[in-house]
């Protein structure tokens, strides 16, 4: 039975076909980015001590449906920002989260912070596009990729110091994640064909993972008992964003989480 990561997929896929890649162009423009910033600039504000939290700005979702419609990036950016957030996470599939890639430059400017480009990420074309509009690091899902897929695009992210963030949810991913040779891995608590959410996963395969790798926890972190929970698993990072979009003060929610 087709599931609804099955058809973001298949969307995704046709999408790519009928977006024209100006290689050199692009190319060029990753180049530019990347020298005027500071390499690998995600990977270190999560190695920071205390609470590193991660805040997302998406307009909806599959399963929360319409979260923010058309968004005040920079305020909302600002606002994390203000709050004590690490980086920002940014969701720029166009059809069923509504987002776009030139939200990641507008967050940037207005919260100086690193910035991760989140999408369904399938062919090589996505993660330049991603490194050119201003991304520090670029989510790959090892629901969608093996291992070797995996290694090429981190060896690719690597050439311009960009991040990669390796998301999985069970067993099988994350081995493949640790054989893609993953320095960061993300544990997403939502099971992404079935919305199940299980905060249980993060804790399990957080001591699966090796000794050196940051770790990530996504999605059913709502309040500070949640980070503690996942911090005394291992976790380095908490990646939030339909809690933390939906209050009317948000730098006074990001601050709840991170505390003192």
């Amino acid at each position: 039975m087709s599931t609804v990561l099955d058809e973001i997929v298949a969307r995704t896929r046709e999408r790519l076909k009928s977006e024209p890649v100006e290689v050199e162009d692009t190319r060029l423009a990753a180049m530019d980015v990347a020298s005027a910033r500071e390499a690998f600039g995600f990977s270190k504000a999560l190695r920071r001590d205390g609470v590193n939290v991660i805040a997302e700005i998406k307009s909806a979702s599959p399963s929360a449906g319409s979260i923010v419609d058309d968004p005040d990036v920079e305020t909302i950016a600002s606002n994390y920002a203000r709050g004590g957030a690490a980086a920002m996470s940014i969701v720029t599939e166009p059809e069923f989260f509504r987002g776009e890639r030139a939200w990641i430059a507008r967050a940037k400017r207005a919260s100086g912070l690193p910035v991760i480009m989140k999408d369904f990420v399938v062919e090589p074309s996505q993660i330049m596009r991603g490194i050119a509009a201003g991304a520090d690091a670029i989510l790959l899902l090892a629901s969608l990729l093996d291992e070797h897929r995996i290694r090429d695009f981190i060896g690719l992210l690597d050439a311009y110091g960009c991040d990669a963030l390796v998301e999985v949810h069970d067993d099988a991913e994350l081995e493949r994640a640790v054989k893609g040779g993953a320095r960061l891995i993300g544990v997403n608590n939502r099971d992404l064909r079935t919305f199940h959410v299980d905060l249980g996963i993060s804790e399990r395969l957080s001591a699966q993972m090796p000794a050196d790798v940051v770790r990530v926890a996504e999605s059913g972190i709502k309040v500070r008992a949640d980070i503690d929970r996942l911090r005394a698993a291992g976790f380095h990072a908490f990646l939030v964003g339909e809690s933390l979009l939906r209050q009317n003060d948000r730098a006074d929610a990001v601050r709840a989480l991170v505390g003192s």
